[in-house]
């Protein structure tokens, strides 16, 4: 939409003149049941350093009724255009701005989203503004430097709740009148509306109480284990109180579990909304708890850093999530009683080779990315801004120590509360309370991107002892289309050196922790030792970089890999050789003798699950297509035999049954999945409750073996928001023409469907044994992804531009109509990125399967 995309320039011209005082926000919500539009009207107080000067107040609203600047009334049609009122003559120092406007309900998953919920066809609504969508529903000035007092007042439909960033009141005829919130910045205030069911409870200690709630629909409520969200919440204020030395900055604190939400959740002052997905209907692993928990914790770390402490300007949101990642991973690795000890597994083994992958990419920037508009920070919630900077602060910790670390945190909060900050003002705390210099630090891992790898060059003698050994760090070239320059930069890193007990264990013998500058930093590995079986650069994960094994520890891993005693040193052995995978350097053939050989051994269920994954992406994009289906038939054959071996009713059995699930192909194996979809055939301690069915009917639906009237009648079974996405999928997923035309007229030629249900379509719609039939969509995506871009807002149209591009079509020819595109259609910045992304897959495809094809035939 034109003039709603403010620029940096814009942002940090309007901060220098205004100063923003209070907002007073009134929302007539009393019609939200029947949808449609409801009246907003914003007065706001603020001050002007210049009199006569111009600015203007941001607004996204189909109708806009009455703006008055100091009493006076302006002409409406004059000062009003693209999404901007206009404000001319202001006074020096105080004005008052009313606005009186028609704002929009959404189902797209942001400003106010409006859903209604198919078991009590009841309402529900929920705010989501960060980057940019406050203003939907009321005018504001658009930026995270422009704090203010917000007191929202709204009227909403009898028997309904009304929850905000400042304690719930009790309602007058409907209307609720909340208390001002302190100096907080826009894109956290919250409103979520509806006839929600909640729990309440309180954190406790040394005198200090603050007021818990969860909140979710009441077709949810009987799976809501509060008690668990409570218990890891609780844990969070404890750790993060004490590392932090600032008690938490709101008067309550409520989580909010809404549907159809685009993210994992939002940090919203004391207000945090999170998917409620993870609300979990059905059985899940371990592993879904862990990551649930890795997401309360980071969004209650954002109460600190983000919400009391905030960002000048977006450049700088890798900080604030960065932050949030590695603050909440820490918590789960080291508060007392933490179920997650472990998590810094589960980092190394999913949100780092996200981040490597992003790194990857032509679109790869600096940490600290130059974000010059908001179309740049829209695209910019990726891999390198939350997990590639975690990774670093991680590196960070080691460098200056944990405790000087925390130190310069807490002096930080205490300077900063409730105003806004640049990375240099927590450089400066943290350079004061540790005496290193962080500006060359900083310099080399924010400001520079792309990654190092690490390579060991050991030298023995004739008896095996080690003579000599030295760190090699190279900088790759960056992918072609990416800015910047390769670089070496400064690592603490620690190695481990490994032999195989009595047991055939690998077992840690040495540790060794220094510093790596440069190309080659010498070890001082202990004299006249003999050579460890396994030499792990980067154990513990202290660092960021692609990690090589010699080839005497590949020779040893390959044979050994799931023998580690510890769960870390697996999983970086694990992502070394994803990520050799992705490379080329190991074939996808390789890749999957090496899982087979290793995955029965791994204790670790979120390993395990990830492995899933990235063998089924391995097969389907990386194999060689001349072998494909003869490695999917054996990897299908491996997750049927482990899903019949696992001890019955324990999380390893249920990731079997859902990676047999997800590649069924042969009759038999169809036939097995029908069978215990009807209750024909059961396996031992393997409950098919109502997610486990879903994902049976998908693949029966995907490979022609359910037909609509099937598909109807399972919904019925599950008559709610989710049972209506999993029936989207099946239909969309189904193998004939007929059904891909209709999921496609549903997502491209029309925009009527909520974000949520959109989505479903979109992955029932790519199944990667379709191919063939999906062929004929590439020339049809190119010829309709910019307008779909232009005319929709970012959320539902980063979703089609994604997810429809023909990522399945591994070939020159895809290639070939990208580059032709971008030539020609004059995308915006954020869509040409997202399609460089996307071609950037399919040519490291394309290099993967020629690997895997020259190994089949070596």
């Amino acid at each position: 939409m034109p003039g709603t995309n403010l620029t940096r320039e814009e942002a940090q011209e309007r901060a220098r003149l205004l100063t923003v005082d209070a907002y007073e926000i009134d929302l007539d919500l009393s019609g939200a049941q029947e949808g449609g539009s409801y009246r907003s009207v914003t007065t706001v107080r603020f001050d002007s350093a210049e009199a006569g000067a111009e600015s203007f107040i941001d607004l996204v609203a189909p109708a806009v009724h009455e703006v008055v600047l100091n009493g006076e009334a302006l002409d409406v049609a004059a000062v009003f255009r693209d999404a901007r009122i206009a404000l001319a003559d202001l006074r020096e120092g105080a004005n008052e701005l009313k606005v009186v406007a028609d704002c929009s309900y959404t189902n797209t998953g942001e400003g106010l989203h409006r859903f209604v919920d198919p078991v009590d066809e009841q309402a529900y609504l929920y705010t989501q503004f960060e980057v940019p969508d406050a203003r939907r529903v009321f005018a504001s000035f658009e930026q995270p430097d422009l704090k203010a007092t917000f007191q929202f007042t709204v009227k909403a439909p009898a028997g309904w709740t009304v929850i905000s960033n400042s304690p719930t009141p009790e309602p007058t005829d409907d209307v609720w009148t909340f208390e001002p919130t302190p100096r907080i910045s826009t894109y956290i205030t919250a409103l979520i509306v509806g006839p929600y069911h909640s729990v309440h409870s309180s954190y406790e200690k040394d005198g200090q109480t603050v007021p818990l709630g969860i909140y979710c629909r009441p077709s949810l409520a009987e799976y809501l284990d509060a008690e668990d969200i409570f218990a890891v919440t609780r844990q969070g204020f404890a750790w993060f109180q004490e590392k932090f030395d600032y008690a938490y900055p709101f008067a309550k604190y409520d989580q909010l579990f809404v549907p159809e939400f685009n993210a994992g959740a939002m940090e919203n002052a004391g207000a945090v909304t999170i998917r409620d997905q993870y609300v979990f209907r059905s059985k899940v692993t371990d592993a879904a708890y862990e990551v649930r928990a890795e997401t309360i914790l980071h969004e209650l770390a954002h109460m600190w850093f983000g919400d009391l402490v905030t960002m000048e300007w977006w450049n700088d949101l890798w900080l604030n999530e960065s932050f949030a990642t590695y603050t909440s991973i820490a918590c789960q690795a080291y508060a007392e009683g933490s179920k997650w000890p472990h998590s810094w597994t589960t980092f190394a083994n999913s949100m780092k080779t996200w981040a490597y992958r992003q790194d990857q990419l032509p679109s790869t920037h600096p940490i600290m990315a130059d974000i010059r508009d908001l179309d740049d920070v829209l695209v910019n919630f990726d891999g390198i801004t939350y997990a590639k900077g975690a990774s670093v602060l991680k590196q960070l910790v080691a460098y200056v120590g944990m405790d000087a670390f925390f130190q310069g945190v807490q002096a930080y909060f205490k300077a900063h509360a409730f105003g806004n900050t640049r990375l240099s003002d927590l450089l400066g705390a943290l350079e004061e309370t540790s005496g290193r210099d962080l500006k060359t630090w900083s310099k080399a891992w924010l400001e520079t991107a792309g990654i190092n790898i690490l390579r060991p060059e050991i030298e023995t003698d004739a008896e095996g002892r080690v003579t000599s050994f030295t760190v090699l760090q190279e900088a790759p070239a960056l992918p072609a289309g990416a800015k910047g320059e390769p670089t070496l930069r400064p690592h603490r890193i620690a190695i481990g050196a490994y032999d195989l007990d009595e047991n055939g264990k690998l077992v840690r013998t040495d540790r060794i922790e220094l510093d790596v500058d440069g190309e080659r930093t010498t070890v001082p590995f202990p004299e006249g030792k003999a050579r460890p079986a396994v030499i792990l650069l980067n154990d513990d994960d202290l660092s960021y970089a692609k990690v090589r094994l010699d080839e005497e520890s590949l020779r040893v891993v390959t044979e050994h890999l799931g023998d580690f005693t510890e769960s870390l040193p697996r999983a970086l052995c694990w992502a070394s050789a994803w990520d050799m995978t992705r490379d080329g350097e190991l074939a996808t053939r390789d890749y999957l003798s090496l899982v087979l050989s290793g995955i029965g051994k791994e204790s670790d269920i979120g390993v395990v699950q990830s492995l899933h994954r990235q063998v089924k992406l391995a097969l389907d994009l990386y194999a060689a297509p001349q072998t494909r289906e003869a490695a999917l038939n054996q990897w299908t054959d491996a997750t049927l035999a482990h899903l019949r071996a696992a001890e019955p009713g324990s999380d390893h059995q249920l990731a079997w049954a859902r990676a047999f699930a997800a590649t069924a192909r042969n009759p038999q194996q169809l036939d097995l999945l029908r069978s215990l979809l009807d209750g024909a055939e059961a396996i031992e301690g393997l409950t098919v409750d109502t997610e486990l069915r879903w994902a049976f009917v998908q693949r029966l639906a995907a490979v022609g073996l359910l037909d609509e009237e099937e598909i109807a009648a399972e919904y019925e079974r599950d008559k709610t928001a989710a049972g209506e996405r999993h029936a989207a999928s099946a239909r969309a997923a189904q193998p004939s023409e007929e059904a891909k035309a209709q999921a496609w007229a549903s997502v491209v030629e029309s925009d009527k469907l909520p974000n949520s249900l959109q989505e479903a379509v979109i992955s029932g719609f790519v199944q990667t044994d379709q191919r063939e039939l999906l062929a004929p969509y590439t020339e049809k995506f190119f010829a309709a992804v910019k307008e779909v871009w232009d005319s929709r807002s970012h959320e539902m149209a980063q979703q089609v531009a994604v997810g429809l591009y023909p990522s399945l079509q591994v070939s020159q020819e895809t290639l070939d109509a990208t580059d032709a595109w971008l030539a020609s259609a004059e995308p915006s910045a954020a869509l040409r990125r997202l399609m460089s992304e996307s071609r950037a897959g399919v040519e490291r495809a394309l290099k993967a399967q020629a690997a895997d094809a020259a190994a089949a035939t070596a």
